[in-house]
């Protein structure tokens, strides 16, 4: 992969802690795009579930279906839950008309409707693995319609 901000992002950070992902994302938002959509904790756990993640809107109804095994493992938790938020946002970006990513200075990313709206797609996420709701699809539905 070949990101093209992220050897002078990494190199500027670590000379003046620089707040990072906004900056990056405002030099190269297809970049952190694709960054934001690896989330490969998440698709390893679907996969060993026998579920294979192809960024629809469907393979969030398969998510919200898989057994919460990861909830036995509390370090677990919040890496697979800011997986699933930014999955949950990868979805929303590429399929909902109008969506996009932002990235707030100093916080984390968001997912911003056509309508202004804005989804915290990483709260989100955290809040499915640990607790199942909201489901990611009824988040996704909720985004579609807005």
């Amino acid at each position: 992969m070949n990101i093209s901000f992220f050897g002078k992002w990494r190199k500027q950070h670590a000379a003046d802690r620089s707040p990072g992902l906004a900056s990056a994302f405002d030099e190269d938002p297809a970049g952190v795009a694709e960054l934001l959509s690896e989330c490969e904790l998440l698709r390893s756990q679907a996969a060993t579930a026998g579920l294979e993640l192809d960024d629809s809107p469907a393979s969030l109804t398969a998510l919200d279906q898989l057994l919460p095994r990861w909830r036995d493992d509390p370090e677990l938790l919040p890496w697979l839950g800011n997986d699933a938020g930014l999955y949950l946002g990868s979805v929303i970006v590429r399929t909902v008309p109008g969506a996009t990513w932002h990235v707030w200075p100093g916080g984390g990313p968001a997912v911003r409707l056509a309508s202004g709206r804005e989804i915290q797609v990483v709260e989100a996420g955290l809040d499915w693995a640990v607790q199942g709701a909201p489901e990611l699809s009824q988040v996704y539905a909720e985004a579609s319609e807005a």
